[in-house]
């Protein structure tokens, strides 16, 4: 499995949902509806989450 990272070929924002989906074998549009649908409903705080994947992704 490779490295968690920032996917620069499926990406619409920063992407994260693009590496997470790379990494994992999953379908990144599934995650970005899940990340909006998240948002939507006030989930926690999904754009904190977000940026602090982005963070760790980037940096890592």
């Amino acid at each position: 499995m490779a490295k968690l990272s920032l996917s620069y070929t499926n990406r619409v924002i920063g992407g994260v949902c693009g590496g997470i989906g790379e990494h994992f074998g999953w379908d990144a549009t599934i995650l970005r509806i899940v990340f909006v649908i998240a948002t939507i409903i006030g989930f926690g705080s999904p754009i904190l989450v977000y940026l602090v994947l982005w963070l760790i992704m980037k940096f890592s």
